[in-house]
């Protein structure tokens, strides 16, 4: 995967489902594309065990160097714990 940059996202074709293309540098910042042709940075990571996602932000508000800033402070955020999983349906309390 190659290093998201403006030239890698403008040229990131539209397919029937939307996808995601991932960062060679960071790892877990990526690009979504959708069938719509949007785009939206996003993060990956894990936490209690599961794959979680945060949306960053639209291309086109956010640049691929901006986001990616973001995507580090969001990554350092998880690192220290300062993020949270939001509780599910299953392990809410009723």
């Amino acid at each position: 995967m190659p290093k998201l940059t403006k030239r890698v996202v403008d040229a990131a074709e539209v397919r029937e489902k939307d996808y995601v293309i991932w960062d060679d540098e960071l790892p877990g910042f990526g690009l979504r594309v959708y069938p719509s042709g949007k785009r939206s940075y996003l993060v990956q990571y894990r936490a209690a065990g599961r794959s979680r996602r945060y949306s960053i932000g639209l291309h086109g508000i956010w640049t691929p160097d901006t986001a990616r800033k973001e995507a580090k402070v969001q990554l350092g955020k998880i690192a220290q714990g300062r993020i949270r999983p939001k509780p599910g349906r299953r392990t809410a309390t009723r």
